[in-house]
């Protein structure tokens, strides 16, 4: 089994990027294979709607992006970590995943097959605030992105009120949740 965990944070060795590592252990754990790509390290341009994929599925742009979409097609689970910046994604996966419009074309336009082995993904979230609705926004986004290369929303850890750097090592529960977050999505 092949898990990728795509980290969305420009912090290295941030909250986000702690608790992806984590669950990255909990599904080696199971013995997995697992795999990280840090999308802040990675040139993808945002999206910028040449439409070119309606053609022919792949996207007219020539970057970073050309790597991802084979590992986000080989993987049997995929673990995507962000930071919540104002109630949203971060804008590194952002970009990553509005650059999936092609993957969207393949599906939905041309009625490619897109690999569908009951492959699960699961979404990690840090935020500052304790905003009743600081996830909402940003799930939705996950399950479209999931949906959109046949893969089903299984899991989630969202964690509110840590900021700084490093911060996540002081709660109570975050880290063994998360280490839990991997082991699960790999045993479903």
């Amino acid at each position: 089994m092949k898990v990728l965990g795509i980290m969305g944070s420009p912090r290295i060795k941030g909250n986000t990027d702690l608790l992806l590592n984590e669950a990255l252990k909990g599904a080696k754990s199971q013995g997995a294979e697992v795999e990280s790509i840090i999308v802040d390290k990675l040139n993808i341009a945002s999206c910028k709607e040449h439409y070119g994929c309606l053609k022919d599925g792949n996207c007219m742009i020539r970057d970073d992006m050309d790597e991802v979409y084979p590992k986000l097609l080989d993987a049997d689970r995929i673990i995507v970590a962000s930071p919540i910046f104002f109630y949203g994604l971060s804008s590194q996966i952002k970009a990553l995943i509005d650059r999936c419009q092609a993957m969207w074309a393949r599906k939905y336009v041309l009625k490619q097959a897109l690999p569908d082995s009951g492959r699960k993904g699961a979404f990690i979230a840090v935020g500052a605030t304790k905003g009743k609705r600081l996830f909402d926004g940003s799930k939705l986004t996950v399950q479209y992105f999931f949906k959109a290369i046949n893969v089903s929303y299984a899991d989630e850890l969202l964690i509110q009120g840590v900021d700084k750097k490093g911060e996540i090592k002081g709660h109570p529960t975050a880290l063994s949740d998360a280490f839990e977050l991997g082991r699960r999505l790999v045993q479903a």
